[in-house]
Formats: C-alpha cells, structure tokens, sequence
C-alpha cells in the first residue's frame, strides 16, 4: 500500500483528536513512566500522551516512514519507532499501552488483544478507540462500489463483538471498561466526506487502481453519499462515526 499522507489525514486534525482526547482522558494512571502509541500517524495523539506525562519515556510506533517523520519533527523529545504494531515489543513492561484508531488496520484481534495485555506491567493500562463504522452508509457505500465496478473490496474488516473483547480481555488479567460513542461531524459538502475518507477507509479501495479507475470510483461513491446523507436545514450534512473504547488495567501479574 502506498504511504499514508500526514497532510491529508490532518485535515481534519480537531475531528480525529478528539476521540483520543477522551480516551486519554479515561486513563487512571497519573504515574505512567512507560508510555507506548501503537499507531501514533504524525503525532497528534502523541502529543496528547507528552502533554499528559511530561517526564514518562513515550515511543511512537508507526509502519508509515510519512507519518513518523512528521512525528519526530513535532515531538523531538519522543522516540519513534517503524514496526508493526502487532508484533512490536516494548524494552520493558508498559504502563500505558494506547491505541487509538489504529488497532482496526490490524488483523487477528482474539490473538492481538491478549498479546497487547501480556505487555503490560501490573497495574498497567491498555487505552484503545477503533472505529466501529462498518456497517455505516460511509463504508458500506465503498463496497458496494467496489463490487458494481468488479473491483476487490479492500476495506476493513468488522470489528469483533464487544462481548468478545471483554472476553479476551478480562481472560488475560485485566479488568475491562468497554463503551461506545458515535460523533455526528457536521460537513459542508458530500465532497467532504470524500476527503476525509480518502486519507482512510478508501485507500484500501483507491491503491491499485489507475487514474481513470479512481475517477470513476470516487464520481460513483459520491453520488451514493449524495443520496444517503440528506442536508440539515443550515445546509450542513452530518457524518455519524460509531467509536468503540476499551480500557484495561492489568490486575494480575
């Protein structure tokens, strides 16, 4: 897949940070010395977690070389690290481990989950917020399109039940908090909804396809979006994006 774009994706910098300022905000642990994000992107959650543990040793880990080098610029007292984020493994037990919006992009969660708790130390927390937008006209709508123009259908994949990661979870010593919100983001256009995807959901759909391809798959997604997300009455259109939250504290050594 072609490299994530930091500009892109941060378009909508004040609409990402936000669910990884609440999550941040549900972390009890105000003597965190070791701080990991999985996924951190170009920092912005990052700089959430400095500004949280101004002393704690925090590393990014990102397999975007895009993302990490505009993380380092803006963090330069953090360390970066590129590495999957799924088989990545701390120096030393974890007393926050957070992920936010990035666990999504990785495959094998009833294995991840109980892998991601085995890296904390006692007491330690594990903070994760995925997207739980699957099912939505947004991203629905990609693969529809995907299928009427005979495309493969790249997109994620749905996320497990919220039984199962609570499952997962508390079965590797951890006591587990788990809810969900969905945002309503107020959007001036459909062709909105393009851009802030494109940094996203639709570069799975988007990567393999030539110019003329792409043309004609975004001309038809918009189209779809235009009759599935009706105006308000200040001409606005609001984009509803289910978020999943979990956190788990490590009670068992």
């Amino acid at each position: 897949m072609a490299d994530w774009n930091p500009s892109l994706y941060l378009q909508f910098a004040s609409e990402r940070t936000r669910p990884a300022a609440e999550l941040l905000a549900r972390i009890a642990k105000p003597s965190a010395k070791h701080i990991a994000d999985l996924g951190c992107g170009p920092g912005n959650s990052t700089e959430l977690l400095r500004g949280a543990w101004p002393d704690a040793v925090i590393t990014g880990v990102d397999n975007s070389p895009a993302m990490l080098d505009k993380a380092q610029k803006a963090l330069p007292d953090c360390q970066f690290v590129n590495a999957d984020i799924g088989a990545w493994q701390p120096e030393q037990p974890l007393d926050v481990l957070y992920a936010n919006a990035s666990l999504q992009w990785v495959s094998g969660h009833p294995t991840l989950f109980p892998h991601l708790a085995s890296l904390l130390a006692k007491d330690g927390v594990l903070a994760v917020q995925m997207p739980d937008n699957w099912q939505e006209p947004s991203h629905a709508l990609m693969r529809q399109v995907a299928a009427e123009l005979g495309h493969p259908a790249h997109g994620r994949i749905p996320l497990e039940s919220v039984q199962r990661y609570y499952d997962l979870l508390s079965g590797s010593g951890c006591e587990v908090d788990v809810w969900r919100t969905t945002y309503f983001h107020p959007m001036a256009s459909h062709q909105a909804i393009v851009e802030w995807l494109s940094a996203t959901g639709l570069r799975p759909f988007l990567q393999d396809l030539d110019s003329v391809s792409q043309k004609a798959f975004l001309s038809r997604y918009l189209q779809l979006l235009e009759q599935h997300y009706p105006r308000q009455q200040n001409d606005q259109i609001l984009l509803a994006f289910p978020r999943l939250f979990i956190i788990a504290r490590r009670v068992t050594s």
